[in-house]
Formats: C-alpha cells, structure tokens, sequence
C-alpha cells in the first residue's frame, strides 16, 4: 500500500528520451544554417528571418503526417525512410504556393520510446529537411504507454516557408491553353495507402518479403519508397519562367487536386500516355481489379507535382526540369469547361 511510484513504473522512461535526443542531435544538426539561433533542448525554436529583396513577405505553413503508410514501416520493422515522407507532405504544399521552405518542426508520439527507433525515424526526417533545403529546428517526441499498439507510434509534421507577396503562385493568372507539365512522383508517396493494404494484405494475402516480378523488388520495398521532394524541381524554374499553377497530387489524386487552383470557367484536359506510369500503380490495379477513374482518383499515378504555364514556356520549362534532373512531361493543357478530362 505505501510502496512509491515513479514515472516509470507508469510506463514513461525519461532516461530513454534523453537517449534518443543525443542519438539524432548529429542528423538534426547537419539540417542548421546560418538563420538557426537555438540548439536541440529549448522550449522554443528560434530562426532568423532574412526578408532582404522582398517588398511584401508572407509566411506559407504546411502540415501533415504520413497516414497508413506507417503500417508498411512497422512491418519490416525499417523506419529511416517515413521520416521524408512526413517533411515531403507538408513541404510539397509550401511549394506549390512559390514559397521557399525556411524550416520545419516534428512531432512523434508512441507508447514507449526506443531510443534506436525514434533516432531513425528523425534521421530520416533530417534527410528530408536536407532535400527540401529547409531547418529542422526543433519537435516532440510524446511517450504515451497504453495509447499505441507495441512497436507502433504515429507522426506528424509543420513546415513554414516564404514568399514575396507579388511572386505567389494562386492559380488567378491560368488561362485558357496554358500547359500542364507533369513531374514524375517515385511512386506511390504517401496516399492511398489504406486501399493498398487492402488489395495486397487482406485481398491477396501477400507479405511485405514478398518478391513481386512486375516491380523489380519486394513488395515492401516498392511501398515503402519516399515521396519525392520537388524543392530542387521549383528552384529550378521559379525565378526564371512564368509558372501560373503549381499542384501537388496527394490525397484524392488528380480529379480533387488540380481543380483547387483552376480558375472559374476553365478546365484540364490530361492526355494519358504523355508520362511513364510507374509498375506499382498498374499491379494495384490488376490485384485489385480497379477502375481506371478510381485509379486517378487515388493515386499520382506516377505525377507528383503539376506545373500550369504559358503555351510559349511550356517546352523550356520541362528542359529546365530535365536539366536539374527531373523527369518531366506535357501531359495536358487548360480548357474552356469545368473540372478534369482524363483522356
């Protein structure tokens, strides 16, 4: 009866957090630049806003996790890679408003911290900070015993970026027969995931050791590949040619996305067969035994990030694409109507 409790006893090990601390202080810091002003440990994260050469800044904020795609992670028991998934759905956003990605914040919550584990997972984070050219600067990792599942642990991301006011991308400068270019995805990124469990684990009965002809890989491998980051894709082109439209193709796939910037009165006609079709989304669809429209209703179909531009840019601005290494495409164009033609 008088025997005393400790926060252990209740299942949070303080001891282990401070452990996964140092273990991902060498990630974290290789993601530091000059506008960084705290270490890893305060209560608040400082950074150094430089607005030199613009009239009118405004921050652009993004948030998101990475949802069912957790569930491929905790089966093969791999966790360096969600971590860029998690920085990728948020910055691929920030994005897509013309904004450069200043920094980034996480947060992790399982029932009992593994110091090697959560290490993981935010070196993986650290890699997707670096990608984006964006500062890790801080997060929580939240031990919840009884909440989660053994082994299991959710997490969620907050990306702030900045752009000068008259160069914001809206989607009001559209017109009819601008261009969509499309950049390829590296696969299914980080949607769709809960129909993909579906068809593979429950439907075909398949595991994630399972080595699949048509992918060239195990099935786990295949999904659990990082979303790409298209930091690199827009420094490319922002500052040089006129782009109208930026879209990032996640949840939803192409019928909800693109429509979020088309103006009043105008459509998109998308010609399949333009762009490569990654395997994984055609062997979802046989096992599955999936409409086409809800294909393109769910995934990316092998098209992460739309760019809407002038008919006269169109083909230098995919050679600009091509040149910083990306793989890219005129696959469509805007027309009189309303909504998207897959055609």
């Amino acid at each position: 009866m008088n025997s005393r409790l400790t926060y252990k006893d209740a299942g949070v090990d303080t001891k282990e957090g401070e452990k996964a601390v140092e273990l991902m202080k060498p990630h974290v810091k290789k993601t530091f630049n000059a506008n960084v002003l705290t270490g890893l440990g305060g209560f608040g994260s400082l950074f150094k806003l430089d607005t030199s050469g613009m009239s009118e800044p405004v921050l652009v904020s993004g948030t998101d996790g990475v949802g069912t795609k957790l569930k491929i992670a905790f089966e093969m028991d791999r966790h360096d890679t969600v971590g860029i998934d998690c920085v990728a759905m948020c910055v691929n956003d920030v994005l897509c408003q013309g904004a450069k990605p200043l920094f980034f914040l996480d947060y992790i919550a399982t029932g009992k911290v593994q110091a090697e584990k959560i290490a993981e997972i935010v070196k993986g984070i650290a890699e997707g900070c670096y990608q984006a050219g964006s500062a890790l600067v801080g997060g929580e990792t939240a031990e919840m015993p009884g909440f989660y599942q053994e082994g299991e642990y959710d997490m969620a991301g907050f990306s702030v970026g900045v752009v000068d006011k008259n160069k914001m991308i809206t989607g009001a400068n559209i017109t009819k027969g601008n261009k969509v270019i499309g950049i390829a995805s590296s696969g299914i990124h980080s949607n769709g995931y809960s129909l993909v469990r579906k068809v593979f684990f429950e439907k075909m009965q398949m595991k994630v050791s399972d080595y699949v002809e048509d992918l060239g890989m195990t099935l786990g491998e295949a999904l659990l590949t990082p979303t790409k980051i298209y930091a690199k894709a827009c420094n490319a082109v922002l500052d040089k040619y006129q782009i109208n439209g930026i879209i990032h193709i996640t949840g939803g796939g192409f019928f909800e996305n693109i429509p979020r910037i088309i103006p009043e009165g105008l459509g998109v006609k998308i010609n399949v067969g333009t762009w490569e079709v990654p395997p994984i989304f055609s062997y979802i669809k046989k096992c599955g035994n999936i409409q086409e429209t809800d294909m393109f209703s769910t995934y990316n179909m092998g098209v992460g990030m739309m760019m809407i531009v002038p008919e006269k840019e169109a083909e230098s601005v995919v050679a600009a694409l091509k040149e910083a290494g990306e793989t890219a495409d005129i696959i469509g164009e805007i027309i009189e109507g309303k909504g998207v033609a897959i055609c």
